[in-house]
């Protein structure tokens, strides 16, 4: 690609649906507002002024090991089963693959599963599985292995797939390659559904041998093997040679680690200590600056701020509703994002299928209006006073920003802290579910009734309200579930029970964040889609 069309690449916009783009800034070369789309993110390489300079380097190196170093954070468990938060899938999809994988435009397409088909009335979905498949620990991945996850994912007493499996009634196998889900009524939404960790097939035999142990040792059937891992401090991978998409992977060893303190990232990349890792926006410029590659691609990733029906004052209707025109969104996006972000109030961003823009109108920022309901509900300004509960590795400022806007409309409030870990939040916040009002966000499911579930169900890990949720929600679910994906009113009674949603949680959402990520000179081909980071056609150089 020539020079001249590189630095005249601008912003386009897509529908997540048939999504995604992301933009790439190179600091070094001043290449301003790159735009990637995520089909042919390789379009980074080709902009690269030293384009042929960097084809000789490569090929001087390589016969040494194509290592990556990847800052992030460390799942809430390895095993999927028992794996808590949405975010996991990134850690997740290194050592497993699920039954299916979602492209670079938000569909689904074959991973483990080479092919799939319903019976007519849509009660009955088959998997057809590749042929000779295996775990990392030799044994085979097979219809039996699969039957064996999932049946460990509905009936094992801690885990977090009960509920996205609650509809499989059975499953059965026919030879080594077949195996099917007899659902209790149609659900269409199963192929979106196993792109994530509830696809992520796990080896029986490790479950069988000592299932505290694959929490923390994963066995798996995907692109990496894990090779070392300290909790709280990293994990360490090679390439499994036996992944079904193996050819596409040309990293040999990755480190996983977790994310430095903010006022070391930047220079912990340019140090070649990290390769890798996601920047907060406000930190852009300076890596801009130093040469350094980001990278702003769309994002699943949305920021809400969460209330508590079951904690007073939140039990009182006037007090929820004060809360919905509270809120600046604007000031969030121009104080904490830098700008990057986009307002929402709902648990989709612009341009998602089930992003519904009725929603957008419901409430608007109104102090005003805001501190006359508080009055309504018994109180005047100062005699309110909440606590906001927040994650130490959250947006710096984010709760010192809405300590802020609640005082405006006359509420006081202090800052609970949570310490950083990979449990303590889910186990405070999502677990116990402590808070009056949290500081939170979802990073999106592969299918949106999952989200859906996960926000605003009864047992929704993000529901802090849980376990409310409205009959009329759920059953504006189930409509969903029974809509085939290409029914032309399948939108429509996505859109109807997404507002449900909405209108019966007391939480607000506040803005969509891209991800905006930070990586040097040497990675090529980032594989960014909108719910994950998959590694897929990603090169060293």
């Amino acid at each position: 690609m020539n020079a001249s069309l590189c630095e005249h690449l601008t912003d386009t916009s897509r529908t997540w649906h048939q999504p995604a783009s992301g933009r790439v800034i190179n600091g070094k070369h001043r290449i301003a507002k790159v735009l990637l789309v995520m089909a042919g993110l390789g379009l980074l390489a080709a902009c690269s002024p030293s384009e042929n300079s960097e084809k000789g380097q490569a090929q001087a190196v390589a016969s040494k090991p194509a290592t990556v170093k990847w800052a992030y954070t460390l799942p809430t468990s390895w095993d999927p089963v028992t794996s808590r938060t949405g975010a996991d899938i990134n850690t997740i999809s290194l050592p497993y693959a699920s039954l299916t994988r979602l492209d670079n435009a938000g569909g689904v397409q074959p991973s483990l599963a080479k092919s799939w088909v319903y019976s007519a009335d849509g009660t009955l979905i088959t998997f057809e599985l590749r042929d000779g498949l295996k775990f990392t620990d030799g044994t085979p991945l097979d219809a039996n292995a699969v039957k064996a996850f999932f049946e460990r994912g509905k009936n094992q007493k801690n885990s977090f797939l009960k509920d996205q499996l609650a509809e499989v009634q059975s499953i059965s196998t026919e030879g080594a390659t077949k195996v099917t889900l007899h659902l209790s009524e149609p659900n269409y939404q199963v192929p979106y559904l196993l792109a994530g960790r509830t696809g992520a097939i796990s080896s029986p035999a490790a479950a069988e041998q000592d299932l505290g142990k694959l929490s923390l040792w994963p066995v798996g059937a995907g692109p990496f093997k894990m090779v070392d891992f300290v909790t709280e401090s990293h994990a360490y991978f090679v390439k499994n040679p036996d992944y079904w998409d193996a050819a596409n992977i040309h990293i040999d060893r990755l480190e996983l680690t977790v994310t430095p303190d903010s006022s070391t990232l930047v220079p912990s990349v340019l140090s070649g200590s990290i390769d890798l890792a996601t920047l907060p926006a406000r930190k852009v410029k300076e890596a801009q600056a130093s040469g350094l590659n980001v990278t702003i691609a769309p994002s699943l990733s949305v920021r809400d701020i969460s209330i508590n029906l079951n904690k007073a004052p939140f039990n009182n209707p006037k007090v929820v509703e004060a809360f919905r025109y509270a809120f600046n969104r604007q000031e969030f996006i121009d104080v904490i994002t830098a700008g990057t972000a986009s307002i929402v109030h709902q648990p989709f961003p612009q341009g998602h299928l089930a992003f519904n823009p009725e929603v957008e109108k419901l409430w608007s920022y109104d102090p005003d209006r805001a501190i006359k309901l508080l009055a309504e509900a018994g109180y005047g300004p100062g005699q309110l006073s909440i606590v906001i509960t927040n994650n130490a590795l959250a947006e710096e400022n984010s709760a010192e920003l809405l300590q802020s806007q609640l005082a405006k409309v006359g509420v006081k409030s202090v800052i609970k802290l949570v310490p950083p870990g990979s449990s303590t939040w889910q186990s405070e916040v999502y677990l116990a579910k402590t808070p009056q009002l949290a500081l939170d966000g979802t990073i999106g499911r592969e299918s949106p009734v999952q989200n859906l579930l996960a926000v605003y169900g009864p047992d929704g890990i993000m529901n802090l309200s849980g376990p409310h949720a409205s009959d009329e929600f759920i059953n504006a679910l189930r409509t969903v579930r029974r809509t085939p994906l290409d029914d032309p009113n399948y939108q429509r009674v996505l859109w109807a029970a997404e507002e449900i949603g909405v209108k019966q949680s007391p939480t607000n959402y506040i803005y969509a964040n891209p991800w905006v990520l930070v990586s040097n000179q040497k990675l090529k081909n980032l594989n960014i889609q909108p719910s994950q980071v998959r590694w897929e056609g990603v090169t060293v150089q």
